[in-house]
């Protein structure tokens, strides 16, 4: 293992993504949180100037004169994310946000009947996602102490495949997973989870916000029934830019489970029926006008993506993590400094994203914001560390562990207070 700063700079020079870090705006320091919020780019803010300025010359004109129209911004920025997450354009769409979509993909797909009553999640997942998938048991009328499951863990951050398939039992009706856990970064292995799934008659359905951006995905060849995913992580579409989900187009003859009239066909949606006909693709799932001033980066950011290419950034993103992971085994040994790695070491098995361990996990991340560096926290232990392929680089990388080791050997962090921000 190379440990010189010499080494990083040269595997920069060597990056096919180097020039992509000038078209983002780098606060002063080293950004470590693209799992969080991604980074404004100059295309994304260009994009939004752009819809500003048709907001400014057309007014009411811009849902259908506008480039792309308003109207099926829904429609078209889902058949430029499709590409990136292995689906058909139809299957895709944007709208609303990660938590309404899974509302409306479990409104759909959740009707408890014939002795499958139970939804099956997992412990370690997004408090966000638990709370709708028990709010939707209740909306049957079940109690989610009898009706809601979840898979536990081993280790308290990753999760046993064969326990989740052993969990598929008779009376489960809907599966909802992970497809990055969220603190530790693991990556489940979607097709092989589907599969047993769909072997016992069960819809299974992916939360890829930890994931999408940064993975490869194959959506249809995964062969899952739906997935539900955010923007504003690895994307970099700003804080709180609009959601995305798939439906796999041998579902799209079902009802929809929260039907608003932007998912009504398009072209008869101004008849004003007052009867729902739901248009037969995944736009059909929106509920209300999408978000144009929200949206309207991910024109640029995508566009980005596309020039990019997804093989790259997971190329890189690996590559990346890898390298951090090295660093750390190398330059900072448990027995001296107290960090060890929480996310799998098998490229195959990561996610964009490291979950670096340490007892006083949250003084050292204000240490490290104290210095510009900027990681994440999660409860009790876990610094998440995100270098994100189109923004960081190895060398941003060899500078964080250098300032871990300085933070720890000085024991800088005692000056930081053990009590938590609102917001970590």
């Amino acid at each position: 293992m190379n440990i010189t700063k010499e080494f990083a700079v040269q595997k920069d020079k060597e990056d096919c993504l180097a020039s992509f870090r000038e078209r983002f705006y780098l606060p002063k320091g080293i950004y470590m949180d693209g799992n969080s919020l991604g980074l404004m780019s100059k295309d994304a803010e260009n994009a939004l100037s752009h819809v500003a300025e048709e907001w400014k010359e057309l007014g009411i004109n811009g849902w259908l004169d506008s480039i792309p129209q308003w109207h099926f911004y829904g429609e078209r920025l889902g058949e430029r994310m499709a590409e990136f997450v292995g689906a058909e354009p139809n299957e895709v769409c944007m709208s609303s946000s990660t938590t309404v979509n899974t509302h409306n993909m479990t409104a759909t797909f959740y009707h408890p009947e014939n002795g499958k009553t139970k939804i099956l999640a997992d412990e370690l997942n997004f408090p966000s996602t638990l709370y709708a998938l028990q709010s939707q048991v209740r909306l049957h009328g079940l109690d989610p102490k009898e009706h809601f499951v979840m898979v536990k863990s081993r280790d308290g951050f990753t999760l046993n495949e064969e326990d989740i398939v052993s969990a598929m039992t008779d009376d489960i009706a809907l599966i909802l997973l992970p497809s990055v856990l969220y603190r530790s970064g693991q990556l489940l292995d979607m097709k092989y989870l589907a599969s047993e799934a769909h072997k016992r008659g069960i819809i299974i359905g992916f939360d890829c916000a930890h994931s999408a951006g940064s993975v490869v995905h194959h959506f249809d060849d995964e062969d899952i029934d739906f997935a539900v995913w955010c923007s504003y992580k690895h994307f970099n579409g700003g804080p709180g830019s609009p959601a995305f989900f798939y439906i796999n187009k041998r579902h799209f003859d079902k009802k929809s489970g929260l039907a608003g009239w932007y998912g009504y066909v398009r072209d008869k949606q101004f008849d004003m029926n007052i009867w729902f006909d739901r248009a037969h693709q995944a736009g059909g799932w929106q509920i209300s006008t999408p978000h144009i001033l929200s949206a309207a980066p991910l024109i640029g950011s995508l566009q980005m993506f596309k020039e990019a290419g997804i093989e790259n950034i997971r190329n890189k993103s690996l590559a990346l993590t890898r390298y951090f992971m090295d660093l750390v085994d190398a330059v900072l040994p448990q027995k001296e400094y107290g960090f060890s790695i929480g996310s799998p070491r098998d490229d195959g098995k990561r996610g964009g994203h490291v979950a670096l361990l340490h007892d006083h996990a949250w003084q050292i991340c204000s240490a490290l914001k104290n210095r510009g560096i900027i990681p994440d926290f999660r409860p009790e232990n876990v610094i998440r560390i995100a270098p994100v392929a189109l923004y960081n680089s190895f060398e941003d990388v060899w500078n964080l562990v250098e300032a871990l080791k300085e933070i720890v050997a000085e024991k800088e962090y005692e000056k930081f207070s053990t009590v938590r921000s609102t917001v970590c």
